[in-house]
């Protein structure tokens, strides 16, 4: 099998996880997967894997392959594993679960280095692009930033109390942070350096998004640049795309007639992908704000979404 240059995988509650032809809508190839919902879906820096994560474990398949079942599985959460992801050369991968933990996983040992206690259920996980600070979000509302050089949790904050963070996600170059939750609102900051190597929080902007749940929030890449979105997905059926400049309502993509889960930018931003549970993902036109194609097949809820369409990084 050849390496299709576009990789573009969602998973849904009918037990499957797809890959898709982004430019014809074909499904290609249809994995099973029995033993529990897929929450998140994440493809590797370089395009080989796509990890899914499940409950209470993260299985990997091989993204150039027909077989049907993992390559391998990183099992030691013991609830849902919400967030996943990987650091830029693919060396160790983090994640965030039901069970309250934040765990980072090497790669080629195939086990957890590292365990966070968060004490609450973690909704979101974030890499800074600094690859040493993991930012978590959790059903209690709190935001920790866990120093991974320190092995400390540097920073806490609490922006609405008991109003569970449900994603969050960082600008490219490290500038802004944005958390979105369960009452449509997103909370901006400005990521600050101190002294150290400390990041710090300043409030920026206060966005009343949606009026209800934002399920996914994301801010658009840097080969998007000089343009800077924020899309935000909600329970409403729409995804909103904000201009981070002052904030302003750019566009809304309306099309799915359920809850929207999961959206995510092709490289240079000119593209989303977006995941509903009216059993369809769709691709979306940033520069038009319309749907250009719709994936169907899903039977129920498509809650999760990845694309990989740039490059794979450079041998070291």
């Amino acid at each position: 099998m050849t390496q299709p240059s576009v990789i573009l995988a969602t998973a849904s509650y009918d037990h499957t996880i797809r890959f898709w032809e982004a430019k014809s809508g074909r499904c290609y190839r249809t994995i099973q997967y029995p033993d529990s919902q897929v929450n998140r879906l994440e493809i590797t820096p370089d395009k080989r894997q796509l990890a899914a994560a499940g409950n209470p474990h993260i299985r990997l398949f091989d993204v150039n392959s027909s077989t049907t079942q993992p390559a391998r599985s990183f099992d030691s959460h013991t609830n849902n594993v919400m967030a996943v992801g990987f650091q830029c050369d693919g060396k160790w991968m983090y994640s965030g679960s039901e069970d309250g933990t934040v765990k980072i996983w090497d790669m080629r040992a195939r086990e957890c280095q590292r365990e966070y206690e968060s004490r609450a259920a973690v909704n979101t996980v974030v890499l800074h692009p600094n690859q040493t600070e993991l930012i978590s979000g959790d059903q209690n509302g709190n935001i920790r930033v866990w120093d991974l050089t320190a092995n400390s949790c540097s920073c806490e904050l609490v922006p609405e109390v008991d109003t569970a963070v449900r994603s969050l996600t960082v600008m490219w170059d490290g500038s802004l942070v944005v958390a979105a939750n369960n009452h449509g609102t997103c909370y901006v900051w400005r990521l600050l350096r101190g002294n150290q190597t400390m990041t710090n929080f300043e409030p920026l902007h206060k966005l009343q998004a949606h009026d209800g749940y934002i399920l996914k929030c994301l801010l658009s890449p840097e080969f998007c640049e000089p343009h800077r979105y924020l899309a935000t997905a909600s329970s409403d059926h729409t995804v909103k795309i904000w201009n981070v400049d002052g904030f302003t309502l750019e566009k809304t993509l309306i099309g799915h007639q359920r809850w929207v889960w999961d959206c995510v930018f092709s490289v240079d931003g000119a593209y989303l992908i977006t995941a509903s549970s009216d059993t369809t993902a769709r691709l979306w036109s940033m520069s038009t704000g319309q749907d250009i194609k719709v994936y169907q097949g899903h039977h129920k809820a498509t809650v999760c979404c990845a694309l990989h369409d740039g490059a794979e990084p450079s041998a070291a």
